[in-house]
């Protein structure tokens, strides 16, 4: 009771004139910055973090967060439109949002991407009203251990129930994790895998670069191959009534999907460090994995672009989590928004919602308000989405293309990183072209570098005691889970044997 009370007042504070208004505006400028190629909310929270310095500190935090939340929405538009991944937590949505929008069902994709948005949404919110201190003491029992084995088992949940070429699956990821190996050893600090000894490779290669380089870029030759440049997209038509038949069959049919990806979501995206990309891709192959009929995925399949949307924007609220009850933040956006709280003289931690139960639930209140403005947005603007597939090729190609440039260009100010989608999107053509699976070479790149700090800062206080991973018991769940996986796919292929065997006999 005492919980509702704090929400209502909550709510009165989010209600304010001054509140609604920058939440109504971080919601409208989170969502095209979200559409935009290679910019995504930590960009754009941190180009707008200076506007906030005129307002006072609960409103400055609420239009950050909405631009933040708009953002997770947006980022499914040009994935869905262009095959472009408006930001690293949207690359997921690329995998069936771009078929089903060349199959002219633009308008279901786009629509599916904005309610499971707001399912994922709602119930992070919620999970976060009702949960936030033990959920934030039980992110603070995964140490590494537990965290490499839960990487272990989202690389494992695409071997083991992919459906994809196993031994080419495996390769993918073998490949990922040498890319996201680039750079300087985390330990030791010395450059490895600096091809060539280019500069530019000392940073690493980033994966948004790595995305719009095999998502744009690729998909861009492999459309103009098979096309010979006449390419047919299948006529989109939009109407209140086809937008309100999505969402009747979104309600009926994905329910499943849409609470367990956001309960996915909502758990990765409290771990510290772990955030929103690894929860859509991970949501991704559960969902695919699950599924009774998995040879649709990649090819259009609703689900596809529910599953990540959910997680992704689950993620983006669980985040927040350890930010205001441990002052640790979930992701590199809430990192921004840790450094505005400090700015604005606010003290995360366990004691914030005791000393300014104000400021934490008008925060809370405002995410519920903004999830329900940005869908709002977002379904009145599938008209001019659908607009842009109207355009011929001829526009569409070179407008991708510079989208591609502009998006890898921008986040560094790189020409490395222009040249490098370049060279990427020639590798994801060719790869496309020899029928290899590019989900599990993404999901690698993003979890690489999450997974060889998780299991060398586990060696290093287990003294390199490799069975620290099956003493600890959730990390010893994960493990064998992830062991049933990979297994799982010689047990198919026996059994297909046997029953081969039988009907020949």
């Amino acid at each position: 009771m005492e919980m509702l009370t704090h929400l209502m007042d909550g709510f009165a504070v989010a209600f304010q004139p001054l509140n609604l208004g920058l939440m109504l505006l971080g919601c409208t400028l989170g969502l095209f910055i979200g559409a935009m190629p290679g910019l995504g909310s930590v960009n754009g929270v941190a180009i707008l973090l200076p506007v906030t310095f005129f307002v006072p500190p609960t409103g400055a935090i609420i239009f950050l967060a909405a631009i933040y939340y708009g953002a997770m929405y947006g980022g499914a538009i040009s994935s869905i439109m262009l095959g472009i991944p408006g930001a690293s937590t949207a690359v997921a949505t690329t995998f069936d949002g771009r078929p089903m929008a060349m199959q002219g069902k633009a308008d279901q994709a786009l629509t599916a991407a904005a309610v499971a948005s707001f399912a994922g949404g709602t119930i992070s919110v919620i999970l976060f009203t009702l949960f936030a201190p033990p959920l934030a003491d039980f992110a603070l029992k995964f140490g590494p251990p537990e965290e490499f084995a839960l990487m272990v088992l989202a690389f494992a949940t695409f071997v083991g129930l992919g459906g994809d070429d196993i031994p080419k699956t495996i390769f993918t990821i073998c490949l990922g994790l040498v890319l996201s190996a680039v750079g300087f050893d985390i330990i030791s600090g010395k450059p490895r895998l600096v091809f060539f000894e280019l500069p530019g490779f000392f940073k690493g290669i980033s994966f948004i670069v790595l995305a719009i380089g095999i998502y744009g870029i690729g998909e861009m030759l492999w459309t103009m191959e098979k096309s010979r440049g006449k390419v047919e997209i299948a006529s989109h038509k939009i109407s209140a009534a086809g937008i309100l038949g999505t969402i009747k069959h979104l309600l009926a049919n994905s329910r499943r999907t849409m609470l367990l990806s956001s309960g996915l979501g909502y758990f990765v995206g409290i771990l510290p460090a772990a955030g929103a990309t690894p929860g859509s891709l991970m949501a991704y192959g559960m969902t695919k994995s699950m599924s009774k009929n998995p040879d649709q995925y990649g090819k259009g399949a609703i689900n596809g672009v529910v599953a990540p949307e959910c997680a992704n924007n689950a993620a983006s609220t669980g985040s927040m989590l350890p930010m205001l009850t441990l002052g640790i933040p979930g992701s590199p956006t809430t990192a921004i928004l840790l450094g505005g709280m400090i700015i604005w003289g606010l003290e995360p931690g366990p004691l914030l919602f005791t000393q300014q139960p104000e400021f934490v639930w008008g925060l809370t209140a405002s995410l519920y308000v903004a999830n329900f403005f940005t869908v709002l947005i977002n379904l009145a603007f599938i008209p001019l989405f659908i607009w842009v597939l109207r355009m011929p090729f001829t526009i569409l190609a070179p407008l991708i293309f510079v989208l591609c440039m502009v998006g890898g260009y921008a986040p560094d100010n790189s020409m490395h990183d222009v040249w490098l989608i370049l060279l990427f999107g020639v590798a994801g053509y060719l790869l496309r072209k020899l029928d290899y699976p590019m989900a599990p070479l993404v999901l690698a790149i993003v979890l690489g570098p999450l997974s060889e700090r998780a299991f060398r800062q586990s060696m290093i206080s287990a003294q390199g005691d490799i069975s620290i991973f099956v003493t600890r018991p959730l990390s010893a769940i994960f493990i064998l889970i992830a062991l049933g996986l990979f297994f799982y796919p010689l047990y198919l292929a026996w059994k297909r044997k046997k029953q081969a065997a039988a009907a020949s006999a």
